[in-house]
């Protein structure tokens, strides 16, 4: 970190900033919130858990849909900065405005939390095309892999203040309820992802962009429509983004269903944040390697070892039975969650013409959203039909062996 530039540092710093998000409410604390409340209001386990994918679902089909009309705007010198606060100053409200829902009303805490995917999703539009404005080519394989590992421990500090409180609170050492200490972390996720989002409102600049012209929404449409019927001239980079829509949406899906499924095999709430917690620390190295590993191996063959390892943690979630089990499953994503996350934003970042960069990292992001409908509502189906999330999650495999296969027709970008 010594070695970069201040651009640099205050773009890494968003990752660290709202990974907190990610930790705590996509991954863990609210899915295991919604699914004690839901239980507590009558719904069958099976059912939170598909309640839970569709809600995901819906929230990503609309940030999908706004995505790339978003991004082609930003191309437009002074919006991509304006759009990304637009977005961010969304999600951390609704975050905060999580720890005021009643427990009876589930219904609102999945309308709250679908604001609250809008607004972080949005705000990752613009920060993954800010990419190209901070650094050179040659190092965007590191940077985008030191956001992802200082992501990883930045959301660990908040994370394990929230689940000192959820533990003190479940083992009556201070007199509050898990649902108090679940909203107190709900707070302090909105604060942390707020503080450390200012480094990058404040030294973060759009570098690359084109002049304002009138009506620059009706604008925007038109130039969207002119690369898609453009689009032999992206061939290759089109094709990648089709590989990643299938693969990127098992990575989705394993990451905002596992604390659901391992609340169907009967693990307890403080046992599964200090298993998902083992497996961010795990991650944070991992991603820093699969970033190093690009330089010698290349990042196509470093992306198909994160398919590969996914492909396996599939297969093996088919057999889990024990917690022992679902430690050794959570060891497997952490080795490979960010690397694969990196090299993807850091794969396209070489291979886009850089005055349409956020227009092409707009398709990224849709490729991404609307790939993260699919996963959860296979796995919610899957689930619902057989009556077994094992084999909900097994389904995910034909994700990852799809994206593989495409993934073969995209040239080296090096």
């Amino acid at each position: 970190m010594k070695k970069l530039n201040t651009k640099e540092k205050s773009w890494i710093m968003y990752d660290w900033a709202n990974s907190a998000y990610s930790t705590a409410i996509t991954a863990t604390i609210l899915p295991l919130y919604f699914k004690s409340i839901a239980l507590k209001s009558g719904i069958t386990a099976s059912s939170s858990t598909a309640y839970w994918g569709y809600s995901n679902s819906i929230a990503t089909l609309l940030i999908a849909v706004l995505s790339p009309i978003l991004a082609t705007m930003a191309d437009y010198k002074g919006y991509k900065m304006k759009l990304f606060n637009i977005f961010f100053v969304l999600g951390t409200s609704f975050t905060f405005l999580l720890s005021v829902v009643p427990t009876n009303y589930w219904f609102v805490l999945i309308i709250f939390y679908i604001l609250t995917c809008i607004g972080f999703s949005g705000s990752c539009i613009f920060y993954d095309a800010f990419l190209v404005d901070v650094t050179e080519r040659k190092n965007m394989d590191k940077i985008s892999s030191l956001g992802f590992g200082m992501g990883y421990i930045g959301s660990n500090i908040p994370f394990i203040l929230c689940i000192v409180i959820i533990a003190l609170a479940q083992f009556k050492i201070i007199p509050i309820s898990f649902f108090s200490a679940c909203r107190i972390s709900f707070i302090i996720t909105a604060i942390w992802w707020v503080i450390f989002t200012i480094p990058m409102i404040r030294n973060v600049k759009q570098t690359y962009s084109i002049n304002l012209e009138k009506n620059p929404i009706r604008k925007s449409f038109f130039r969207l429509l002119e690369t898609l019927k453009d689009i032999k001239s992206h061939k290759q980079l089109f094709i990648f983004l089709l590989s990643y829509f299938f693969y990127i949406d098992g990575v989705n899906t394993i990451i905002t269903m596992a604390t659901s499924y391992g609340s169907d095999l009967g693990i307890n709430s403080t046992t599964m944040l200090i298993i998902l917690l083992t497996m961010q620390f795990i991650a944070f190295p991992f991603s820093i390697i699969f970033g190093m590993l690009s330089k010698k191996f290349q990042g196509k063959i470093m992306l198909y070892v994160g398919i590969i390892i996914y492909s396996i943690i599939c297969i093996y979630s088919y057999f889990l039975k024990t917690t022992l089990d679902f430690w050794i499953l959570a060891i497997l994503v952490g080795t490979s969650q960010g690397g694969i996350q990196a090299l993807s934003r850091s794969y396209l970042g070489k291979l886009v013409p850089k005055d349409k960069a956020n227009e092409f990292f707009g398709f990224y992001n849709i490729f991404g959203k609307f790939s993260a409908i699919l996963g959860p509502v296979m796995v919610g189906a899957v689930t619902q039909i057989t009556g077994s999330s094992n084999k909900g999650v097994l389904s995910v495999l034909v994700l990852f062996l799809i994206g593989g296969i495409i993934l073969k027709k995209v040239p080296s970008e090096n």
